[in-house]
C-alpha cells in the first residue's frame, strides 16, 4: 500500500481501519436500538494505546456487550460474552474467546474520554430537545441528592473505598458515597462526583459547579440547606431551593413580613468556616445574604396537610409564590425514584469490579443505561405528548431488551423505523397509574434466614457443625433449636 511513500503507509493503512469501524453494519442488537444516539465514530478505533489495534474484543463490541450486560440486571461475564458470540456467529464475524479474562481486559480499558463524551453529547441533545413549556417558570432545574453503594471486598476496593470504621475488618465492604445532578426537564443524570464514605456529600458538590450555569435552579433537600452552600449559588447566578435545616433559620418571627407565608430574612455570614469550602472561596462569599423564607402547605387528597419551609434566592414573591415553589419541591421525589431505578432496577446498589478502574467504568455504564432508557421515555413523551412522569422506566427497560433484538434482524430501514414507532407508542400507552402522595416504607416483608452475623473475617470464621447451634446469638434460637435448655 502506497509504495512511493514508504513513511506514510502505516498512517494511511489506520484510515481504513477505521473507516470499515464506523460505517459497517450493526455489531450489537443495543447498537441498533441505541445508534441514533451515540455516533459510531466515538468508538472507532484509538489512534494509540488500549483498543488501538483490531482485536476480537474491539472498542465496539466490548462497549455494546458491557452495556448489555449492565441492562440485563446481574447478567454475568459469561452471559454477555456468550451473547457476544451468538451475535458474531450470527453476522460471520471473527468469534470472541469463551474464557472471561480477555473480555474483563477490555472492559478495564474502555477510554474514559470516550465515556464522557458520549455521555455529554447525549445530554445536550436531550436538553435541546426539551420544550420551553417543561421548564420550571422559565428555568431548567437540577436536582442534587446523594446516595452510597457497596463493592467487593478487596484489598484495593478498601483502600480506595473505606469501609465504615465501626466495623471489624473482614466484616464490612468498601463503600462508594454518589453525589448526582438529576434534570427534572429531561429525565436524565447531567453530571455526578464520587468518593469514600467519609466524605461529605457537600465536600462532592464542590466538583460540580461547572455543570450548572446561570440561571437554573438548584433544587435540594435539608441535608444541602447551609449558608456556604447559598452563598456560593448566589456568587455564580444560581438560584436556589432548598429546605430549611433548623428551627432558628425557620423562624417566622424573624425578616420582613412579605405575605402569611413568605419572609424577607438576612443571613450572616458564620464566624467559622465550614470544611465543605475551601478558604479561598469562603473568602469570595458576601458578609450577608438576603433569601426568601417560604411556608408552604402540601396538600393532596386523601393525606393530612403537610408544611415545609423553604429557602429560596428567588425573591420575586410575585413570579415565584409559595405555591409554585411547593410543586417544584414535591417533584424533587423523582430524584429519589430514579436513584431507586438505578440500584434496584438496573442492580447497582452491590458493583462487582473488584479494582477501582473497574469499579468507575462499571459506574459509567450504569448510569448511561440509566440515561439512554430515560431518552428513550423523554422521546415517546414528545412523540405523543404525555407526562414524562407517567411512564415505567421499567416497562421502558423490558420493552427496549425486546425492541433491540427485532430491529437486529430487520431487513430494511422501513422495518427499523416501523418498530421504533411501535415502541414509542408502546412506551406513551403504558402509563403508571397517576398516585400523588404515595409512600413505600423502607421496610421488608420477608424474614431473612436466621443464620449468624459474620462477626469476624471469613478466614477466621468457622461454621458451627452442629445445625441447633447455628440459632444460638438469633432472636429465634429458642424457637429453631432442637434442644431449648443448651
Amino acid at each position: 500500500m502506497t509504495p512511493d511513500f514508504p513513511a506514510w503507509t502505516s498512517a494511511f493503512a489506520t484510515h481504513p481501519r477505521r473507516l470499515r469501524a464506523t460505517t459497517g453494519p450493526c455489531l450489537h442488537q443495543f447498537e441498533a436500538l441505541f445508534g441514533p444516539w451515540i455516533a459510531r465514530w466515538r468508538l472507532a478505533s484509538q489512534e494509540q494505546g488500549p483498543h488501538s489495534r483490531n482485536r476480537l474484543w474491539n472498542l465496539r463490541l466490548v462497549f455494546w456487550s458491557f452495556l448489555w450486560q449492565v441492562a440485563q440486571a446481574g447478567a454475568s461475564c459469561r452471559e454477555a460474552i456468550r451473547q457476544a458470540q451468538s451475535l458474531c456467529r450470527l453476522q460471520g464475524r471473527p468469534v470472541p474467546p469463551d474464557t472471561t479474562s480477555p473480555y474483563c481486559q477490555a472492559r478495564a480499558r474502555i477510554p474514559l474520554d470516550s465515556l464522557e463524551e458520549i455521555h455529554r453529547a447525549l445530554v445536550t441533545e436531550a436538553e435541546a430537545v426539551v420544550a420551553p413549556s417543561q421548564l420550571w417558570c422559565g428555568h431548567r432545574v437540577r436536582v442534587v441528592d446523594g446516595t452510597t453503594v457497596t463493592l467487593p471486598d478487596t484489598p484495593t476496593n478498601q483502600r480506595a473505598f473505606p469501609q465504615q470504621s465501626v466495623q471489624k475488618p473482614g466484616c464490612g465492604f468498601p463503600i462508594l458515597r454518589l453525589v448526582a445532578f438529576f434534570s427534572l426537564a429531561s429525565g436524565l443524570m447531567v453530571a455526578w462526583a464520587t468518593g469514600h464514605w467519609h466524605q461529605h456529600e457537600l465536600t462532592l458538590l464542590q466538583r460540580l459547579w461547572e455543570e450548572l450555569r446561570p440561571g437554573e435552579v438548584l433544587l435540594g433537600d435539608r441535608g444541602f440547606c447551609g449558608w456556604g452552600l447559598l452563598a456560593q449559588c448566589v456568587r455564580r447566578g444560581v438560584h436556589a431551593v432548598l429546605r430549611v435545616r433548623g428551627s432558628l433559620r425557620s423562624d417566622f418571627r424573624r425578616g420582613r413580613r412579605l405575605g402569611a407565608d413568605q419572609r424577607l430574612v438576612s443571613w450572616a455570614k458564620p464566624r467559622v468556616r465550614p470544611e465543605t469550602v475551601s478558604a479561598k472561596e469562603w473568602a469570595l462569599l458576601p458578609e450577608v445574604l438576603t433569601l426568601r423564607v417560604v411556608r408552604c402547605r402540601l396538600a393532596i387528597r386523601g393525606f393530612r396537610t403537610r408544611e415545609v419551609r423553604l429557602v429560596t434566592t428567588l425573591l420575586d414573591a410575585a413570579k415565584y409564590p409559595p405555591s409554585a415553589l411547593g410543586a417544584l419541591y414535591r417533584r424533587r421525589w423523582e430524584m429519589e425514584l430514579s436513584l431507586r431505578h438505578l440500584k434496584t432496577t438496573l442492580q447497582m446498589e452491590a458493583l462487582s469490579c473488584k479494582r477501582p478502574a473497574a469499579v468507575e467504568r462499571e459506574l459509567w455504564m450504569h448510569l448511561l443505561v440509566h440515561n439512554l432508557v430515560r431518552r428513550l421515555m423523554l422521546e415517546a413523551a414528545r412523540r405523543h405528548r404525555v407526562d414524562l412522569s407517567r411512564i415505567s422506566f421499567a416497562g421502558a427497560l423490558a420493552a427496549a431488551r425486546r425492541t433491540g433484538e427485532a430491529l437486529l434482524q430487520s431487513r430494511n430501514a422501513r422495518q427499523r423505523r416501523e418498530l421504533m414507532e411501535a415502541l414509542w407508542r408502546v412506551l406513551a400507552e403504558d402509563e403508571v397509574p397517576e398516585r400523588p402522595g404515595r409512600r413505600e416504607p423502607r421496610a421488608v416483608k420477608r424474614r431473612p434466614k436466621p443464620y449468624p452475623r459474620l462477626m469476624r473475617s471469613r478466614h477466621q470464621f468457622r461454621e458451627t457443625p452442629h445445625q441447633n447451634r447455628y440459632y444460638l446469638h438469633s432472636r429465634f434460637g429458642r424457637k429453631y433449636r432442637r434442644n431449648s435448655k443448651r
